[in-house]
């Protein structure tokens, strides 16, 4: 598991899943060879539907297949998935209680060189406001397998973001996530909570301050919602607290800390995302240093509340 693709669990797990479970549908958008579900075709026949550029329709075959009793894996570009077609996903499959598991790839700077037209920094923030929604954004493969396999057995609206290609791998496949965080570094004056991408650069931050003499906690909360709120009150408690996404800082992870912390517990916050911009065409290494998502605007930030 650990030296494969995100894509390649997604297509394995899928596959699993189906093989035990005839209920089991797998939904693509002419993306088959971007994600390697072409393997699924070949798989499960008449349960992999394949309904070309039409995200939209996508959804609504999706909840059409849901009330008849299936369990639809709906694959797309994270903005195609939310941005493009937030009427189909909040009606036909929010409103009406149904159960799917949509799956949304290549979410922020994770796009690269498809540009500002396919880099979501808005996709959380529109599934966020979807009642009784479920959201999680994984950082690595044990993690993304653990995920879709919950996401079968339990009930309702999941949307779950992930990027396709390779994840460093975290975690080693016995970890409990059923608390919807898991702590990777302890700490004693302050909090990071990181998910995706930025898990990686949170700890590299928590190093670099360690070595400064500063002690940090850093949190994968990769449950966006409904948000463990014990954790966020716990880590308020703590110290000051400073939240990492790929994403903008505006409805995603930082305000969904942000919402808990005010009501419950305020404590100084800093929250590192992009910040009243669009995405544009580059790579990942690049792109983090435009929108300041490095390990060194994690740690500077933590500093500049802890001062």
């Amino acid at each position: 598991m650990k030296d494969l693709e995100m894509r390649q669990v997604y297509t394995k797990t899928i596959l699993a899943l189906a093989e035990k479970d005839q209920r089991v549908v797998a939904l693509e958008a002419d993306l088959a060879s971007s994600m390697g579900t072409s393997k699924l075709k070949e798989q499960l026949g008449k349960r992999y539907i394949n309904v070309g550029i039409m995200e939209a329709e996508e959804m609504g075959a999706a909840a059409g297949l849901a009330v008849t009793g299936f369990i639809p894996f709906i694959h797309t570009f994270a903005p195609f998935a939310t941005r493009r077609s937030f009427d189909q996903v909040f009606l036909s499959l929010g409103y009406a209680q149904n159960h799917a598991v949509i799956v949304g790839t290549d979410p922020g700077v994770t796009a690269e060189m498809n540009g500002g037209t396919h880099m979501p920094f808005e996709d959380l923030a529109l599934m966020r406001v979807i009642p009784n929604n479920h959201i999680y954004e994984v950082s690595d493969p044990y993690q993304f397998k653990a995920m879709l396999e919950y996401a079968h057995t339990a009930e309702g609206l999941f949307y779950i973001r992930t990027i396709r290609k390779q994840a460093k791998p975290l975690y080693n496949g016995k970890e409990d996530f059923s608390k919807g965080y898991y702590k990777l570094k302890e700490g004693t004056q302050g909090t990071i909570f990181a998910s995706g991408i930025m898990v990686e650069e949170a700890l590299q931050a928590a190093d670099d301050l360690e070595k400064q003499g500063i002690s940090v906690q850093v949190i994968d909360l990769f449950r966006i919602k409904p948000m463990n709120e014990d954790i966020v009150i716990e880590a308020a408690k703590l110290g000051p607290i400073v939240t990492a996404e790929n994403h903008n800082v505006i409805g995603g992870l930082g305000s969904a800390v942000a919402e808990i912390v005010a009501e419950n517990h305020p404590v100084k916050m800093k929250r590192i995302g992009i910040k009243e911009q669009f995405g544009q065409v580059g790579k990942i290494a690049f792109l983090k240093e435009i929108y300041r998502l490095k390990a060194i605007d994690i740690s500077k930030a933590m500093m500049n509340l802890l001062d």
